[in-house]
Parts: C-alpha cells; structure tokens; sequence
C-alpha cells in the first residue's frame, strides 16, 4: 500500500485532516464510521491509518513503511488486523463471533488490536446486534473501521458509538488526471469521471459493450429532443429493451442524459471546461438559441423524477416513455 497523507488529502482533505489530528494530540477513537460513495477511499485510509497505529518507528503520524508491522499490513497478514467483507451478500452473525473470538486472544505483535468491516451495512440484523455489543465492550485497546456507502442501513446505536467521518466524492479533476493514466479513450474521461468515484468501476465500464451503446443512445435521445428530426419515443422504444437488462444500466444511461442536458447550462454560464460531450457542443448551442434556462432546469427536474421512478418495481419502458412526453412537453 504505497500512499501518504499527501496522497490521501487531495482526495479526502478533511477526513485526513481530522485523523491525522487525533493521532498527533493522541485522540483516537476506539470506532470509526466511514461513510461516502463507492470509489471515495475510505478503505485506502483505514488501511494506512491502520499503519500509523501500529508503525514502530512512527513520527508525526507518518508510519516508516519499513519496520515489522508496516510491511505485515501493506501485505494484508498483520495478526492483529481483522478485516471483514460479505460472505455472498451479506455479513452473519458468525463473522463477529470469529472477530470477537481472535481478540479475545493475547495480542501478538502490540497492545493495539484493529479491525475493519468493509460494507458495514451489509450486516444481517443478528451480526449488528453482536457488534453492538463489542464495541460497547471492547476486550482490549482496539480501533475499529466501520465502511459504507449506505450509512442510513447502520443501527442507531452503533452509529452513535462510533465516530463518524464522511467521504466526498473525488474531486472532478484529480480523478480525470488518475484516469488518464489507464489508457482509456480521452473523449469518454469527463463522462466516466463523472458517473462514477473508483477507478476499477471505470475501467471496467468502459470497456462493456452496453456502456458505448448507452452513450450512443443518449446521444441519440438528445439530439431527437432538441432537433425534433427524431421521434424520440421510437428511439426509446426501439432501444432500451434491446440494449438494457436491468433498471441499474437504464439509471446509468439517464445520469448521462442529464449531463447532456447540464452540458448546456455551462454553456450557458460560459463554462466551457466542464462540457462532458464535446461531440455535441455545437448542436448545444444552437439549442440554446431556441430553449430558455428555465427549459433546462425542466428537463432536468424531468429525468431526476424518471430516476426516482426507477427505484420503484415501475416498469423501465413505461417510466422512459413517460419521461420522452414530459420532456417533449417542456421543450
């Protein structure tokens, strides 16, 4: 695990600052609860704080990276570093039992014993209630990392016995840079940088088939929306069942759509340097001659709302055709 706070503070400067903080006036916590979207580092930062805690030759908060436990860690085999994932699709009430039972055990390397739960909200109700119980009586000096994406799915109590810190998304730019160092096609990093936080996710998305199929759709359902040389209702229905599976690509493909259509309010605002589909542009400002900012803000109210529908058991086709006749209304 090659980082540093540098590193870690362009992407997550205040979550940084405040642990960096408790270990320099030694304040840290005995539970963290990190939450923020996918892709945000909160793993990467549980991981290197795990390495401060337990660094030999730490000063001012900065691990050696050479000594015993620093390399145990960035190997993943520090005997007493306990990380939990889902088994399947969930964490069992076994898994806290195992956790409970290794720490219960005299710590080999130091006095401190660590652990992270990677998708903490992904515990079942049983496995939630035995950590609630541990970490209101730790059996020694332990730190524990709580992650998630969904933190509103943690008890109550064990997010009031925990110290909460929140992720921001990566900034646009820092993420553009690291893309950039993948090797993907330039013209689709502002997109990518955009619909997703985690390098992995974007790499893997660019490369499915349905991914440059969804682009091209909505590219096509933009340009029958604002032209009117399309049927975009045909373009819908000719489209979403042939290419889409589930409801999660169809969300994707309308979170592209709205930064179609958010294209054209930096254009308005002369924005140029945050366009997403420069394919586009000049067909952008042409519209803008034609459909006031208050048009915009519509549609985009629009496919939010489509969005919203989406989560429901709605089906994807009515709710798309719903959305082309509202659009079509407000254009």
């Amino acid at each position: 695990m090659k980082t540093s706070w540098e590193e870690l503070s362009e992407r997550q400067p205040v979550a940084t600052k405040m642990l960096k903080n408790a270990v320099l006036k030694d304040r840290v916590a005995h539970a963290y609860l990190f939450e923020g979207p996918r892709g945000t580092g909160k793993r990467e930062l549980a991981l290197y704080y795990t390495k401060v805690l337990l660094c030999e030759n730490v000063i001012n908060a900065i691990p050696c990276g050479n000594c015993r436990n620093c390399k145990r860690v960035d190997s993943g085999n520090h005997p007493n570093v306990y990380i939990i994932e889902p088994e399947e699709t969930s964490i069992k009430k076994h898994q806290i039992q195992q956790l409970q039972e290794e720490f219960a055990k005299t710590a080999v390397e130091s006095n401190r014993k660590i652990y992270i739960i990677d998708h903490a909200d992904k515990m079942t109700t049983n496995a939630a209630n035995s950590l609630l119980k541990f970490l209101e009586e730790p059996v020694s000096i332990t730190t524990a990392f709580l992650l998630t994406e969904q933190v509103q799915q943690i008890l109550p109590t064990i997010q009031s016995r925990c110290q909460s810190i929140h992720f921001n998304p990566l900034p646009v730019r820092y993420f553009e840079e690291h893309l950039h160092q993948k090797n993907l096609q330039p013209a689709l990093i502002p997109l990518l940088a955009r619909i997703t936080n985690s390098e992995q996710v974007a790499v893997e998305i660019a490369q499915e088939e349905w991914f440059a199929q969804a682009r091209a759709l909505v590219i096509e359902l933009y340009e029958a929306l604002v032209t009117t040389k399309k049927d975009s209702l045909l373009v819908i229905q000719q489209n979403v069942s042939k290419h889409f599976d589930t409801k999660e690509q169809v969300q994707l493909m309308l979170d592209m759509l709205v930064l179609a259509f958010k294209d054209m309010l930096y254009i308005y605002a002369e924005q140029d340097n945050n366009i997403v589909f420069r394919s586009e542009e000049a067909l952008m400002r042409q519209a803008l001659n034609r459909y006031s900012l208050e048009k915009i803000t519509t549609c985009l109210e629009k496919i939010l709302d489509a969005k919203k529908r989406l989560t429901s058991n709605a089906n994807m086709v009515l709710v798309l055709e719903q959305m082309i006749i509202e659009l079509q209304e407000g254009l």
